[in-house]
């Protein structure tokens, strides 16, 4: 008989509240809450459970829990950054786009039913790619039955996503749950997304995303968290925005280097500063985004570790980032795919290949592409942008940067559209006033501080804003001091076009509660 996933009392009852509370009663019942003592982690639960309980997916990847489950990291790092209430802002702001997309006719309504995990039958080991002899030699035979159900069952779930049977997989990933580490589970949907990620970005983000939301509140939600990701990938995959890519392309990269046969450095070291810095900035300069595959693969063939190989990465992306004028809102792809690159890469259990695949990817996706058409600003990363600006202490240099953010003109993105919109040369100012801020070597945490506050008032992107600014800070944190700036620069221009909208109705509701 059919029953709809139900959670312990205490969660059933926060989640039922995100799900049946009026949408236009939502602010000011979240911060209710919040004010009330309610933890804000307990409210991210709820909200995270509830729009994955609650509504279905759409056929494209706006809409249901997708972006929802990709922004709880954020959220729940930028809430700990902010001071007093605040840091409500961000939760506030996720509650309520939960609430949204439960109530959305686009979405719902959708109820999650319970199933139970599934384990594979023997003969689904031969699926895996590998032998059964291969699989238990020298083992005893109590670890043989248990590894042959694992490879049973890998081999079933693999089978069932090539054959989009996304039911068959759910109850085969569930059992995985239960009988694999973390890593390890979450390493059986990297394939087919690093594969894909030149189809959707998401492919890629959604999976791994979906694992960093439960470092946040907790993995015993993981059978419930999980599914959504795993029926997006046994889907039809979607055309190429781009020609000229062909993933099987890096696959034969990888063979041809012998990337997975030869012995790679794990950790990088202060002696690869000076490499990963050029073969960044290459990388960040290069007008044709899929030449950046090679260059990057060649590199660890020679060498590089696969950490430096991601700082690298990680260069190029905020290279680009502020080298181009592109104005999407929702352009944030180079820095949370690169930053989700680098998690896996400290993800115990996540394969050699998945790593190495995932970071030659890294510029592939049609989201990053879009940015590619429109690399027009090389003076923000090579000009003397800083050199007629006057001199200012840290405040009153943050309050140029707040105020040259704030002052940006109003564009209508509903008529222009998203995927059209240039940013104006006012967005210019604001990218030169944060180079000098890093310039003067200013206190960082200030700076992402006030321009947290900033992605808090987005409710346009479905939190695209604060996943850009979180990954922004991540890499800012995660990469050596002569390249950090990149970072730092790119929080800015990052804020400034998500103030073009000026779409910060939830915001303003918040923000009139906190000052009351």
């Amino acid at each position: 008989m059919f029953q709809p996933v139900q959670f312990r009392p205490d969660v059933e009852a926060r989640v039922r509240w995100v799900e049946e509370t009026d949408p236009a009663q939502m602010v000011e019942a979240t911060y209710r809450e919040l004010r009330g003592g309610t933890p804000p982690t307990d409210l991210l639960t709820a909200s995270t459970l509830a729009v994955v309980r609650s509504t279905e997916l759409p056929p494209q990847h706006h809409g249901g829990p997708l972006h929802p489950v990709c922004g709880v990291h954020a959220v729940h790092h930028v809430a700990k950054r902010l001071h007093g209430e605040t840091g409500f802002l961000p939760i506030i702001q996720h509650v309520a786009l939960a609430n949204n997309h439960v109530h959305s006719p686009q979405m719902g309504p959708y109820l999650m039913p319970a199933i139970e995990p599934l384990e594979g039958s023997p003969g689904e080991i031969g699926s895996y790619h590998i032998s059964d002899a291969e699989l238990t030699e020298g083992m005893s035979e109590q670890a043989q039955k248990a590894t042959r159900g694992v490879g049973a069952t890998k081999g079933a779930f693999h089978k069932s996503l090539r054959a989009l049977a996304a039911p068959a997989a759910e109850h085969y990933f569930l059992w995985l749950l239960q009988h694999l580490p973390a890593g390890e589970a979450l390493d059986q949907l990297l394939p087919l997304a690093v594969a894909r990620n030149g189809m959707d970005d998401h492919n890629f983000l959604f999976p791994v995303y979906s694992a960093r939301a439960l470092d946040c509140i907790g993995w015993e939600w993981a059978n419930v968290v999980f599914r959504p990701p795993v029926r997006y990938q046994a889907r039809r995959g979607m055309r190429l925005i781009r020609n000229g890519y062909d993933f099987a392309d890096v696959e034969a990269l990888v063979d041809d280097l012998k990337l997975l046969e030869i012995d790679i450095a794990e950790r990088s070291h202060p002696g690869e500063t000076e490499q990963i810095g050029q073969l960044g900035f290459v990388m960040g300069r290069n007008k044709n985004y899929l030449d950046n595959i090679e260059p990057l693969a060649r590199a660890l063939a020679e060498g590089l570790s696969l950490e430096g190989a991601g700082e690298a990465l990680s260069v190029g992306a905020a290279a680009a980032y502020i080298s181009t004028s592109y104005g999407n809102p929702m352009d944030s792809h180079l820095h949370t795919g690169t930053n989700n690159r680098r998690y896996l890469l400290r993800t115990p259990g996540v394969s050699r290949r998945n790593r190495i695949l995932g970071l030659l990817t890294g510029f592939t996706g049609p989201e990053v592409l879009l940015a590619e058409r429109l690399l027009n600003w090389n003076e923000n990363l090579d000009g003397d942008v800083t050199a007629s600006l006057p001199d200012r202490d840290q405040e009153q240099l943050l309050d140029a940067i707040v105020d040259s953010i704030e002052g940006q003109p109003w564009l209508d993105w509903r008529k222009i559209g998203v995927a059209s919109t240039v940013a104006p040369d006012s967005v210019k100012e604001t990218v030169a006033l944060a180079r000098q801020y890093a310039e003067r070597g200013y206190d960082a945490e200030a700076y992402f501080e006030r321009l947290g506050e900033i992605a808090c008032r987005d409710d346009f992107t479905e939190m695209h804003a604060l996943k850009h600014f979180q990954a922004i800070v991540d890499e800012y944190y995660a990469t050596r001091e002569p390249y950090r700036w990149l970072h730092l620069v790119s929080a800015a221009k990052s804020a400034a076009i998500i103030h073009l909208g000026k779409e910060h109705s939830i915001y303003e509701q918040a923000r009139s509660l906190l000052a009351a």
